[in-house]
């Protein structure tokens, strides 16, 4: 018996070894730090792996500019197929995405090595987390590998370009959603409503002694009790794990060059952004930004040390990291107006260590003019200021619903692929609403990411009583997605549709008139409208240029008339009040 029990350990014991040594070994470790892999490799490599191991699921997600689809990497101790069971066992989810720009791909090894480790063994999964991987988010830029973009940094000895396959920056595109990236990212996180989004970079910018830097969603704008516990608990809490680990965390180093010990403002994350389109769905996001002149390896390994930190504070903290989230949820849905822009406030800042490298010029070797140099030979400690608290510069009161007509279907296709619940009017409708006019605007004259972005946006409105169709769509405010309707259907918000020009149309009038057969119309109408031959009268007597151009006064004339198209100008989302 004794030997039968022998021999069954015996043929045992070569299966454990195998499980314990053939999981996959990866390009970065292959290499020693000088190689990140290629698109097809990671693929691999997480198929590998998910073959391997029960804890780790690889999803096909949405398609992409490239051709080829997203994935989504579930890892979990309990050995999750879907992010739909791990919500509903109340699992904390902790969305990471890596490769958004593929030249700055610490990310991408970090969370291969991660959860290399987690399978192994190696590192503590806490069984109330459950991570949500994108492997790469941007595959285009990822398959255009070369050794030459990125001419600032250190290793590795290539790696993919900023561009996706329509040369869009991915990591401006979650408003606007030009990508079919933007579209399939929107969807993933939809899904996994996750409580912590982490997304890698590496920075660009002055030398310092840092090689890891993290910008967070500013707490102000976030707001609320999650802004509190952001800025007094969840921030704090990493720096201190992270100083264990042997790292000194300071927020991403906002400037370009030249003096960072004199402190600096910290980066605003609208919501074109990452990390500020999470916060309008109430999400604590954070972008960790290695720093661009460290070595790889160094780099990867700050990455990998500050993820295990969050996986860390939300085992302990998942529970308080819920209830802030859904206090926050309750609050944003029981308000009654919602700030849309805002503006620093000078008079406060927080005080940090900063470990910096004297810098100053000498004379360029090209062109003999000074140019700034940092002498690594020269480090020094320095308490710097940085600015992040920001105040609500415009409040708008929350409506009871929008109308939006159905012939603007790419507004509505944004919406509903960010889970916003609408619903279509079943029969022509007469509502009384108001109606945004808007009065001016300037226009960016350089395109930006395929765009010539609205800005200074000013706008009048009044109540209408106005018909819509049967098939326009009502979308009312009481749901989750309340603050990201307010931030992109209000005119005058920063990464509003109207911004993002999906409005312009109405900008351009359609119907016109020809003066010589106006005219007689005109003077027949003014003779009928005393109010309007008297605001004439009166922009005569004290517009000079106004007054020596007939056409100005015609077209003054038809623009108060009933012939004037009221689309013109009018913005075509519609706010319900009762």
């Amino acid at each position: 018996m004794q030997r039968l029990f022998f021999f069954g350990i015996l043929l045992c014991l070569p299966f454990w070894v195998s499980a314990q040594t053939s999981l996959p070994v990866t390009v970065f470790e292959q290499t020693e730090g000088t190689q990140t892999p290629t698109y097809h490799q990671i693929v691999s490599w997480w198929t590998s792996l998910d073959r391997i191991s029960k804890k780790v699921s690889l999803l096909t997600k949405g398609p992409s500019d490239a051709g080829f689809p997203l994935h989504l990497v579930l890892v979990s101790q309990q050995g999750y197929t879907s992010v739909e069971q791990a919500k509903k066992e109340g699992r904390i989810i902790i969305l990471i995405n890596n490769g958004i720009h593929p030249g700055e791909p610490d990310g991408i090894d970090a969370s291969m090595l991660l959860v290399k480790d987690i399978v192994a063994g190696k590192l503590n999964l806490p069984p109330n987390i459950v991570l949500a991987l994108i492997p790469v988010y941007n595959i285009g830029g990822c398959l255009r590998r070369s050794p030459y973009y990125r001419v600032d940094q250190e290793g590795p000895e290539a790696f993919g370009s900023r561009g996706n396959s329509q040369n869009l920056d991915l990591n401006r595109d979650f408003i606007k959603l030009d990508s079919k990236e933007a579209f399939s990212f929107c969807a993933i996180f939809q899904e996994c409503d996750p409580d912590i989004f982490i997304d890698n970079h590496v920075s660009n910018g002055a030398d310092y002694q840092h090689v890891m830097t993290l910008l967070t969603s500013q707490y102000s704008k976030l707001g609320g009790r999650m802004g509190t516990y952001l800025h007094e608990t969840f921030e704090p809490a990493l720096y201190a794990a992270m100083k264990t680990k042997g790292y000194d965390l300071i927020p991403y180093v906002n400037i370009g060059g030249d003096k960072p010990e004199k402190g600096w403002t910290e980066f605003w994350d609208s919501p074109r952004y990452t990390s500020g389109y999470a916060t309008l769905w109430n999400s604590f996001a954070f972008v960790p930004e290695t720093h661009m002149l460290k070595p790889y390896p160094q780099r990867v390994a700050s990455t990998k040390a500050l993820m295990e930190c969050f996986i860390s504070f939300a085992g302990v903290n998942g529970a308080a990291i819920r209830n802030v989230r859904e206090e926050h949820k309750k609050s944003i849905s029981n308000a009654t107006s919602l700030p849309i822009s805002w503006r620093l406030d000078k008079s406060r800042f927080t005080n940090y260590t900063f470990y910096g490298y004297e810098s100053g010029n000498k004379p360029s070797a090209i062109s003999g003019q000074p140019r700034l140099f940092y002498d690594r030979n020269k480090p020094f400690t320095a308490t710097v200021p940085l600015y992040g608290y920001y105040v609500p510069e415009r409040i708008i009161e929350a409506p009871k619903g929008y109308i939006i007509p159905q012939g603007w279907w790419k507004v509505i296709e944004r919406l509903q692929t960010n889970g916003i619940q609408m619903q279509k009017l079943i029969k022509d409708t007469t509502l009384e609403v108001e109606a945004y006019r808007i009065d001016d605007y300037t226009t960016s004259a350089r395109p930006y990411e395929g765009h010539h972005p609205n800005n200074v946006v000013k706008v009048s409105w009044q109540k209408q009583t106005l018909s819509f169709l049967k098939g326009d769509w009502y979308i009312p405010l009481a749901q989750p997605g309340k603050r990201f309707l307010m931030e992109t259907l209000e005119p005058q918000a920063e990464d509003s549709y109207f911004a993002w020009n999906f409005f312009d149309a109405i900008l351009g009038q359609k119907e016109g008139y020809s003066a010589y057969v106006f005219e007689d119309k005109a003077a027949a109408y003014l003779e009928t409208q005393p109010g309007l031959k008297k605001q004439l009268a009166e922009r005569v007597a004290t517009d000079s240029s106004f007054a020596k151009s007939g056409r100005a006064q015609l077209d003054f004339i038809f623009k108060n008339s009933p012939w004037y198209e009221p689309d013109h100008n009018r913005y075509p989302v519609f706010r319900v009040l009762q």
